[in-house]
């Protein structure tokens, strides 16, 4: 098994459009501020190509706001990516789902293939966490069991390998990676009610403090590490361990149920 962590090139990101405040959210936070979380956006974009320096200036794709669809900015849910290869999910929100053709089309112009979750399965792509070749799947209110099984195939039949990861009933745990995050080096960052878990042994767990959950969605983009803003435990614990680390105002998406993965589809 190999526990590198992916180099990428490029991104896919989509600004909040006008409709964003009427999206889906359960965290009782109150209303996004659009111009807010336009600006929050135009910051995040700008940390990644931040961190494509190191190769080369990373490319950004920008599609446009959505209008038709107010979760669309979380383009993160619509696919999971491996070389070569574009697995189009199905989102387990039925609102969300149309969201899938406007990535498809742009898709197709970086993967010569593609694969989709079809029913009964559903699947939104930030219950996939992947660790080097291990893909971790959670089973969740929006990841049916069905669909986690579909991908799971669709990996195995690519050489790498898949596990499930059932997260129902898990306060605050929308999505897998909610609550977790792979940061390379055979390092995963975790919330306690998942850090002890057997499926995660033989890596190193770096634990978010209680009261810092939200944290646990941080992003590594080559070099460094994308974590939000404000949560100074998980920052100074990836600081300790080498990362340079990019705090990032994320309020606004927060009320959305959303998070620093959610906002791009990276390869």
């Amino acid at each position: 098994m190999t526990y590198a962590a992916p180099m990428f090139r490029h991104a896919l990101v989509r600004p909040p459009g006008a409709r964003f405040a009427a999206g889906l959210t359960t965290s009782g936070l109150g209303a996004p501020d659009l111009v807010q979380a336009r600006e929050q956006h135009a910051r995040y974009c700008e940390a990644l190509e931040r961190c494509g320096l190191a190769l080369r200036r990373l490319a950004l794709t920008r599609l446009s706001p959505g209008t038709a669809y107010p979760d669309s900015t979380f383009v993160e849910d619509c696919a999971v990516l491996v070389p070569g290869l574009a697995v189009l999910a199905r989102p387990g929100a039925p609102s969300r789902r149309g969201e899938v053709a406007a990535i498809r089309k742009v898709l197709g112009e970086f993967f010569p293939e593609s694969a989709e979750i079809t029913p009964p399965g559903t699947l939104d792509g930030g219950d996939v966490c992947q660790a080097g070749s291990m893909f971790f799947v959670g089973v969740s209110e929006r990841t049916n069991e069905k669909g986690a099984r579909q991908l799971a195939r669709v990996l195995t039949r690519r050489r790498y390998a898949a596990t499930l990861v059932d997260i129902r009933g898990l306060p605050g745990m929308l999505h897998l990676k909610s609550g977790l995050a792979y940061l390379g080096d055979g390092r995963l960052v975790a919330t306690e009610a998942l850090a002890g878990r057997d499926v995660f042994a033989g890596y190193e767990v770096v634990g978010v403090e209680p009261g810092e959950g939200y944290a646990a969605n941080c992003v590594r983009v080559n070099d460094h590490v994308l974590v939000a803003a404000g949560f100074p435990k998980l920052e100074a614990a990836l600081l300790r361990l080498g990362y340079p680390v990019i705090a990032l105002e994320v309020s606004e998406f927060r009320k959305m149920d959303g998070g620093l993965s959610c906002l791009s589809l990276r390869f």
